[in-house]
């Protein structure tokens, strides 16, 4: 006897059946038979379901639940607000020249490090009108570059150089050139689309340099003092009191024109005065973060801290707990900040008591200091943003 003769007959006329188009709905239903009632809410219904029901609806092409990445009323596709044609441009900078790299087009040249390269490269990228143009940084040698598109309009972003290598190894490019660099720029541009961010007007960089060269000198000082202790032949000696001499003397100088600098700018003055008023934290540590820290006042206390390089970075895999660690950063701000919570530790009560605390709790000496150095950090974020010096409670 047949037990099946049913599910026989329906894999007979299986052929003939003309199935619909392949829908990335769950109901079978195509693209050109979603109207109005396809966003509207309705609930598929199930061939078998037996509960009475209003009136049979179709998916909703967008659903409506908000607790999920799927249900959003409004499309997954931002329309309007990202350009599916958008151009970036990747320009890796060299002394000589810069490599340039234009997406999607692929179109790539190379133009002169100097000022006439700047001015073909404005005129050329300013027709293209780019979403984003990216420089690597290069230890200030795109600075000149950077201010120049900035100043011709164009949205310019500066890339950490370590997220550009990781993005061309995550890409599968092993090669190093400087046209295959700009065109992992400008990819990474594209793809992770970074912040724009305002860039230091003249006197911040300005400021910025005056502060850099005073830490230069101050390396070449300590570096001849170093050499005179080891340094036997009086010959010798008197050569490198001449230069520690000379170097003190400019040291002086930089010092001068960095008064004479913040002087011109009452805004400073207020903030220099707001940061040295808090015990630990002189002259030198406050200008280094006006020069190297101006988003000071303007980020809240986790922004502030991973852009000066103190947040701790977790590391834990299954049961496995890893020590926190801190990477990255502007280096200069997080010297200056290491600094001023030594100081801060023996003449800032409320910090002291924070360190100790820490150390009581069983903290690794160098642990407690770089907390002190966050603390330091955000209490000084919150002098800035606030308008109000220094107060112990």
């Amino acid at each position: 006897m047949r037990r099946w003769p049913r599910i026989e007959a329906v894999f007979r006329f299986l052929p003939l059946i003309r199935l619909p188009a392949p829908c990335n709905l769950d109901f079978a239903v195509s693209v050109s038979a979603i109207d109005a009632d396809a966003v509207a809410d309705r609930r598929s219904i199930h061939l078998r379901d037996t509960k009475p029901v209003e009136k049979l609806g179709r998916l909703s092409a967008v659903p409506s639940n908000p607790n999920s990445r799927q249900g959003r009323r409004r499309s997954p596709i931002r329309q309007g607000w990202d350009r599916m044609d958008a151009v970036h441009v990747g320009i890796d900078v060299s002394k000589d020249w810069l490599d340039v790299h234009v997406l999607p087009s692929g179109e790539a040249f190379r133009v002169d490090n100097d000022a006439g390269g700047f001015d073909r490269l404005k005129a050329r990228l300013c027709g293209l009108k780019p979403e984003r143009v990216a420089f690597e940084a290069t230890g200030g040698l795109e600075t000149p570059g950077v201010a120049e598109l900035s100043a011709a309009g164009l949205a310019v972003v500066v890339i950490n150089p370590a997220q550009v290598r990781s993005f061309a190894q995550a890409l599968g490019k092993r090669a190093k050139t400087d046209p295959i660099d700009a065109g992992v720029i400008a990819a990474f541009a594209a793809a992770m689309q970074p912040e724009l961010r305002p860039l230091p007007d003249s006197a911040t960089r300005l400021l910025g340099d005056l502060v850099a060269r005073r830490r230069q000198i101050m390396t070449m000082i300590v570096a001849e003092q170093n050499r005179l202790r080891s340094a036997t032949a009086k010959q010798t000696q008197k050569s490198i009191k001449r230069l520690l001499a000379a170097l003190r003397r400019e040291l002086e100088s930089i010092g001068a024109d960095m008064d004479g600098h913040i002087r011109k700018s009452p805004l400073w003055m207020v903030r220099q005065d707001l940061l040295t008023s808090m015990p630990g934290v002189g002259r030198t540590v406050a200008r280094t973060l006006l020069a190297e820290l101006p988003e000071l006042g303007s980020l809240d206390r986790r922004q502030i801290a991973a852009l000066a390089g103190l947040a701790p970075y977790t590391r834990q895999s299954g049961q496995w707990r890893g020590r926190s660690f801190i990477q990255g950063g502007r280096a200069s701000v997080r010297a200056a900040l290491f600094m001023a919570g030594l100081v801060a530790i023996r003449h800032n009560p409320t910090l002291k008591a924070f360190r100790d605390r820490l150390i009581a709790a069983g903290k690794k000496k160098i642990v407690a200091i770089v907390a002190t150095m966050r603390k330091l950090l955000t209490i000084l974020n919150a002098m800035i943003r606030d308008q109000k010096p220094w107060s112990p409670t």
